[in-house]
């Protein structure tokens, strides 16, 4: 079973998860996941025990522990198709771009707000 373990202290590292645990069953393996491009802890990781009833225990046993001060938040790992979005999806991409919604209204021409009204102002 794979087990996803949030909220770890930024300085843990794999040997440190897996002997967490290891009192609970056998471990196959133990990843604290790194940010690619600053090489830093992103404060959760993974571990993959063989026996699920073992898995079961730990993640009872550790959901919600103290593990080097930080509350441990520890559960089932689910492929990422069954998890629930925990944000909307919008298909049609129609975010509001970074400039605000004057923009929009200055670029055709017709409004008061962004840079045609700005240079409308200048000039008048």
């Amino acid at each position: 079973m794979n087990i996803y373990v949030g909220n770890l202290p930024y300085n843990v590292q794999d040997a440190e998860l897996r002997a967490a645990f290891e009192p609970y069953g056998s471990v196959t393996a133990a990843e604290v996941i790194f940010d690619r491009r600053t090489q830093r802890s992103r404060g959760y990781g993974f571990v993959e025990m063989e026996n699920e009833s073992e898995a079961n225990k730990a993640i009872e046993a550790l959901n919600g522990s103290d593990f080097q001060g930080r509350e441990l938040r520890v559960d089932e790992s689910k492929p990422k198709d069954e998890k629930p979005s925990s944000r909307p999806r919008n298909p049609q991409n129609n975010r509001p771009n970074s400039r605000g919604n004057g923009d929009a209204v200055a670029a055709t021409g017709t409004g008061g707000n962004g840079i045609v009204g700005f240079i409308k102002r200048i000039f008048s």
